[in-house]
């Protein structure tokens, strides 16, 4: 029997348009993780160097852009190199999301597994920015479905496939099966700072509310049998105000944080951290029995034997599409 193993999704505020001091406070966190007992630690959508939530209210600003993109993280960098070196020295697997930046300067919406070992074992972009996101963001493309690796977590623990997915590629059913049919036991869902629904009168979205991308969460979790790590980040006042003062702002309002964990049936398995309101920082940590997600595949598995291929067939394309591309770009895998 495989001892449950201990995971953590951070609730935490990054150091917005900073990247070395984002990365700093990131190993601070991994370090504070690990001395949690966390083997994993799990954090939200472009946490360095912050959602740049601006562009959902203003669009065109070249001043802004051109800060996010000299703070983005390129793949070959000491930056990326020290996230690295924390995962190996805290023996713990990091899932990072962040803004990349190409050689070329141009930025994706990226994510990171690093293992215990300190190896970058995935790197992938969003396929597809979500909305106002395309004003700065580019495209993934066809090595970017490669989203699901094998950690390995020494003799306790063994290996383990985790996947992951940014923000509303949870919404992607064709894109969810695929990583689904990767059989991933735990998965990361990342978000941005996200405001909870006003109600039934509020003019946003509600699928794009806290309440919303929590659920979409959930649902993963159901159709996957896996667990799922929740992460968000948070925007408090004071960043507001600070950013305001240099011409900027990052986020519209304080909040955003509603990390958790969630089961393979889709139960959530941890607290609100503080309040609830999404202010508060923290970690939530959960103790994963991974033979229950065997037991609840026994009742749905959507990639088996609840599955009909001689009716329904996905379809799937991982040639790269870019016309330039460049190891230092993508890294080596």
């Amino acid at each position: 029997m495989v001892s449950p193993i201990r995971v953590a999704a951070f609730q935490a505020e990054p150091v917005y348009l900073d990247l070395a001091a984002s990365v700093k406070k990131a190993c601070d966190l991994i370090g504070e993780a690990s001395k949690g007992g966390a083997k994993l630690v799990a954090f939200s959508e472009c946490w360095l160097p912050g959602y740049p939530a601006w562009i959902w209210a203003r669009p065109v600003d070249v001043e802004m852009q051109t800060r996010y993109i000299t703070n983005s993280l390129s793949i070959q960098s000491p930056e990326m190199d020290a996230l690295k070196t924390a995962a190996k020295e805290h023996s713990i697997a990091v899932v990072m999301g962040f803004s990349e930046r190409s050689s070329s300067h141009s930025v994706y919406i990226s994510q990171a597994i690093i293992s215990p070992q300190g190896d970058l074992l995935m790197h992938r972009r969003k396929i597809k920015p979500t909305h106002m996101e395309r004003t700065i963001f580019g495209d993934g493309s066809g090595r970017d479905l490669n989203n699901v690796v094998e950690v390995d977590f020494g003799v306790e623990y063994g290996k383990i496939k985790v996947g992951s997915l940014a923000c509303w590629e949870h919404t992607q059913p064709l894109l969810k099966y695929h990583t689904i049919s990767q059989g991933e036991a735990i998965h990361v869902a990342m978000w941005p700072p996200l405001a909870p629904s006003t109600g039934i009168d509020d003019p946003g979205l509600w699928s794009m509310s806290a309440e919303g991308c929590q659920s979409l969460s959930q649902t993963y979790a159901v159709e996957s049998a896996a667990y799922v790590l929740h992460a968000s980040a948070v925007c408090n006042q004071e960043s507001i105000e600070r950013l305001k003062t240099q011409e900027g702002i990052v986020c519209r309002q304080p909040g955003g944080g509603h990390s958790c964990v969630i089961g393979p049936d889709g139960r959530r398995l941890t607290n609100p951290i503080g309040d609830g309101t999404g202010t508060s920082e923290g970690i939530v940590y959960a103790d994963l029995d991974l033979g229950k997600t065997v037991a609840t595949r026994g009742f749905l598995d959507i990639v088996g034997h609840y599955s009909r291929p001689d009716l329904l067939w996905l379809g799937v394309d991982k040639r790269q599409k870019e016309v330039v591309v460049s190891d230092a770009d993508r890294g080596k895998q």
